[in-house]
């Protein structure tokens, strides 16, 4: 899927904007589009996500709020991007993809958080 450069910043948050967002307590959703037993073996510790494996998101659009960010992460980045546009297409304006997923989490911020 190509995005140009402008959509490609509007739906992108990086691990390093994200650990700050965790960091200053700011409040948003965190939503991990991977399977149950994904995310028991490797998560961010700081915070804790909603598990909605993405399949299964459409079970659920109604529950999500709309007046919070909700920043989406898998393992790479992949299927987080696609349930980022999904949600954009649904009315959700103030959603990301975190770029790189648990595998750039644990690149740049935690190396302690296992890849996979």
């Amino acid at each position: 899927m190509f995005l140009d450069r402008e959509t490609y910043r509007k739906v992108h948050i990086s691990v390093q904007e994200l650990k700050e967002k965790i960091d200053k307590g700011e409040d948003f959703i965190l939503l991990d589009v991977r399977e149950p037993q994904e995310y028991e073996f490797s998560r961010i510790r700081e915070k804790e996500a909603v598990l909605v494996p993405l399949m299964r998101l459409p079970s659920i659009i109604g529950k999500l709020p709309k007046d919070k960010p909700i920043y989406v992460i898998c393992r790479s980045g992949n299927r987080s991007l696609q349930a980022t546009l999904w949600l954009m297409e649904h009315g959700y304006n103030n959603v990301k993809n975190v770029e790189g997923g648990i595998l750039a989490w644990s690149d740049y911020i935690d190396p302690t958080v296992r890849k996979y």
